[in-house]
């Protein structure tokens, strides 16, 4: 597993237009259930800060973008899945860029990278900062903190622990069988074969292992098993 040293969250990166996309996006995220709150859009930030800069992106465009990620995610759960977060993020990214320091390229990357970022129902990301921003959010599904997220989301939801029972491929979000497995079997698995870049496919390789390590050892003790 590659070792990944993270950025400082104030540095190198605190200009104008990043630290005012900081203070609002925290606003919007102060209260957000745990899952997807300030905390997560702060470690996508910091994986965006290492990645990006290995892979020579612009940095403003994609300091912003990590900021804004998440900010229509309340929306998505408000309607249970109805909503698309990252469609409705990239909406709000849009009124939020116009008063920022940016040229009018940057603003229209910002808006791509929010609305391309999320796993399902996205368009493809088409820039460098779309793919990393893309690669940081999905690194911080899987591993160990992706795990205590997978479960965490699930409680939010009011899933129960485990239901050995159920065809998965029958199950709904945001439902009771919504469990940290279903979302394993359903998404996790299938991260690190999605990823954009070198570093996040290296990255990925590490936080896959553990999971694979995990969910054998939880199958094994829910059924009762030493």
């Amino acid at each position: 597993m590659m070792d990944i040293q993270l950025a400082d969250p104030s540095s190198p990166y605190e200009v104008p237009a990043i630290s005012r996309a900081r203070q609002m996006a925290e606003q919007l995220l102060n209260g957000e259930p745990g899952s997807h709150d300030w905390e997560h859009t702060l470690r996508v930030y910091r994986l965006c800060c290492d990645i990006g800069a290995r892979e020579g992106v612009d940095m403003v465009v994609l300091s912003v973008a990590a900021f804004f990620h998440d900010i229509g995610r309340c929306r998505q759960d408000e309607s249970r899945g109805g909503v698309c977060h990252a469609e409705q993020g990239a909406q709000m990214a849009a009124g939020l860029v116009a008063d920022l320091p940016l040229t009018e390229a940057q603003k229209a990357n910002v808006v791509h990278c929010v609305r391309a970022h999320r796993f399902r129902k996205a368009p493809q990301p088409e820039t460098n900062e779309a793919r990393v921003l893309f690669d940081a959010d999905k690194l911080d599904a899987i591993g160990a903190v992706g795990v205590a997220r997978a479960y965490q989301f699930a409680g939010e939801v009011g899933a129960r622990l485990h239901n050995a029972n159920h065809d998965l491929s029958n199950t709904r979000a945001y439902s009771r069988e919504d469990t940290g497995y279903r979302e394993y079997q359903v998404k996790l698995r299938h991260i690190k074969d999605r990823m954009l870049t070198e570093t996040g496919r290296r990255v990925a390789e590490g936080r896959h292992h553990f999971m694979v390590q995990f969910f054998q050892r939880f199958l094994a003790e829910v059924d009762g098993r030493l």
